[in-house]
């Protein structure tokens, strides 16, 4: 089976390369930075299975598996994330996503869970299934559940509230994504309004907070 690896760091991209190519039935045929480039080189050389790391730089994971999985729904994702809590693991199988493991887990587990969704199933590692079914339940008998920023603005505004948080000036974005000044300068407009939120400060504490960036 093709896998396609994308983590933000090297380190972790070289560990999985070379124990994912000592199967003999798996070939890794390519490492992303980033989500940007996780769904370029999806789209290039379509991969079976991508391992997601679900904070990145420029795109995040969550982000990077909705299109990924839009252009070739075959796909299988597996997120790899050091964060276990109902919401990134709700929004990443939201996204379309076929398994979520922990970083911390063994890389035996990883292997489970490339092999697991390659037969159609989907694998949740059990520190993952705790964290979300606890989270779940809580939000379940709140008065009234937390809006996450997946429910409270669009996709678009998402990626561009992740590169203003990453310290990307308007010009910057706007090269980025293919668009005006002027587009960019709406959109964070947009975006303050619907967060209630009055300045860049501000809009990066929230996207930390919901995990939009990786940024610390």
């Amino acid at each position: 089976m093709k896998v396609l690896i994308a983590d933000d760091h090297q380190i972790v991209r070289q560990g999985l390369r070379a124990l994912l190519e000592s199967k003999d039935d798996m070939q890794v045929i390519g490492e992303a930075s980033d989500g940007r480039m996780a769904v370029q080189m999806a789209r290039e050389s379509g991969p079976d299975v991508v391992i997601m790391d679900v904070a990145m730089p420029n795109l995040n994971g969550i982000e990077a598996t909705r299109r990924i999985l839009s252009d070739a729904p075959n796909t299988k994702v597996v997120a790899l994330s050091v964060h276990t809590d109902r919401r990134y693991t709700a929004e990443m199988l939201r996204a379309g996503a076929s398994g979520y493991v922990a970083k911390d887990g063994a890389f035996e587990e990883l292997e489970q869970a490339v092999r697991t969704v390659t037969e159609g199933k989907v694998y949740l590692s059990p520190r993952v299934t705790g964290g979300f079914l606890g989270e779940f339940m809580q939000q379940a008998n709140a008065a009234s559940p937390q809006r996450s920023v997946f429910d409270t603005i669009t996709p678009r505004e998402r990626e561009v509230l992740q590169l203003i948080s990453e310290g990307q000036a308007t010009k910057e974005i706007a090269r980025t994504l293919g668009v005006s000044v002027k587009t960019i300068e709406t959109h964070r407009r947009q975006i303050m309004e619907k967060l209630n939120t009055y300045s860049v400060a501000e809009l990066t504490k929230y996207a930390i907070r919901e995990g939009l960036t990786g940024v610390e």
